[in-house]
């Protein structure tokens, strides 16, 4: 299992999703992640 810190997963580009904290590389933002996670779905 990789423990890496999630500091190097997320980042806030203020040229992407509006400041929103967004996973590296994509434009997949933590609150979907997280809204997605609390409705059980799968991600």
């Amino acid at each position: 299992m990789n423990t890496s810190s999630y500091k190097e997963r997320i980042t806030v580009d203020p040229d992407i999703m509006l400041r929103k904290p967004i996973i590296k590389g994509t434009r997949i933002t933590v609150e979907l992640i997280l809204k997605k996670a609390l409705r059980r779905y799968v991600i």
